[in-house]
């Protein structure tokens, strides 16, 4: 069948990162022809850098306005559109989509939750005045809703042996010997030069591997750059593909996360991790949260679930930071958890069947 996905970039990595993915399964795994329309075709084209060229030329990246602007060559109505995180379509697009013969099915890609409300509202439709069958698809860890991207599965227990990526090579040349390692993908909010000299003060050696933009975030190369003991080195990462940063969330003993992609692929990666979901004025994100660690913790003892939640809320390090090794073990067994829970192929098979 023959997909359009539209995806308008609010969180440049996590909203990109996840219409990419899902493309890339969608196409490499389920044999579907894909097209991207993005409102940010650069950054979406360097999350796709690194990728196998040949799955990456089946799927076509195109601008936005690429959708409607050419009016010699109307765009081919799809079998299915995707609206990514309920972005609307471009008028002059769905104008097209109205007087084809065959009209496609629309489907609203939410944002993923562990709710348990999504169950009762995943897969129902949502009628249209237009007449365009319309339907909410809530991605979701349950069975009953519509699962997790968990393309590419990362191999269990990947070594540093490996080779490492071109553009993390720099990165990777600075790092010490028989040190943990921490990656940090955070949202300014976060109190993360508080929360770093408190982890400096702990005494035990550390590299803190940065992403992109972080390091102007805590003014290191400012006239007052943050002030943190010898134990503690930062070290800042290159603007990487999404293939790479996988590979670096396997790397590091503890790592943070936001936006929806990187936060499935730290779960992926069996690692313990700090999930900073995006703020919401009226604190819809905490409930969020508060659903997810629900799930996410179901299994452990006291002790780590309180250790868990406090890391979650950014308690500082040294109130949780003695429980890693513990959190370490839970987080394998997650991972082999979540594996086995999207056995059936996860999102996209499901969306498949769904369609289907």
């Amino acid at each position: 069948m023959r997909w359009d996905i539209f995806c308008q970039i609010v969180d440049n990595y996590g909203d990109a990162g996840v219409c990419w993915r899902l493309a890339r399964s969608l196409s490499s795994l389920h044999g579907q022809e894909i097209r991207i329309f993005c409102d940010d075709l650069p950054t979406l084209n360097l999350l796709a850098s690194g990728v196998d060229p040949v799955i990456k030329q089946k799927i076509d990246l195109q601008p936005w306005e690429a959708s409607f602007s050419n009016a010699r060559h109307p765009v081919q109505t799809p079998d299915v559109i995707i609206e990514a995180f309920g972005c609307e379509l471009p008028e002059r697009y769905l104008t097209g989509v109205f007087i084809a013969p065959i009209k496609p099915i629309i489907i609203n890609l939410e944002y993923l939750s562990a709710e348990p409300w999504i169950t009762d509202f995943h897969a129902k439709a949502s009628p249209q005045s237009h007449g365009i069958p319309k339907y909410f698809f809530f991605p979701g860890f349950q069975d009953e809703v519509g699962g997790i991207l968990v393309d590419p599965v990362p191999p269990e227990g990947i070594s540093v042996a490996n080779k490492i990526p071109y553009d993390l090579q720099g990165a990777w040349s600075k790092l010490r010997s028989d040190t943990k390692r921490i990656s940090i993908f955070c949202y300014p909010g976060a109190p993360l030069s508080k929360w770093l000299e408190d982890l400096g003060s702990l005494g035990e050696n550390i590299d803190v591997l940065l992403t992109h933009g972080h390091a102007e975030l805590l003014n290191l190369y400012g006239e007052k750059p943050i002030q943190l003991p010898a134990n503690l080195q930062l070290i800042s990462m290159p603007f990487v593909s999404q293939d790479e940063f996988d590979w670096v969330l396997s790397q590091c003993d503890f790592n943070i996360v936001r936006g929806e992609d990187s936060f499935v692929r730290a779960q992926l990666a069996g690692k313990p991790f700090i999930w900073h979901i995006y703020p919401q004025e009226d604190r819809a994100h905490e409930v969020k949260l508060a659903a997810f660690l629900d799930l996410y913790l179901e299994m452990a003892n006291q002790e780590l679930r309180l250790a868990t939640i406090a890391a979650m809320t950014w308690a500082m390090p040294s109130e949780w930071f003695h429980m890693l090794d513990t959190w370490n073990t839970h987080s394998q067994a997650w991972r082999t958890q979540l594996i086995k829970n999207q056995g059936d192929g996860g999102l996209a098979a499901r969306l498949l069947r769904f369609v289907a």
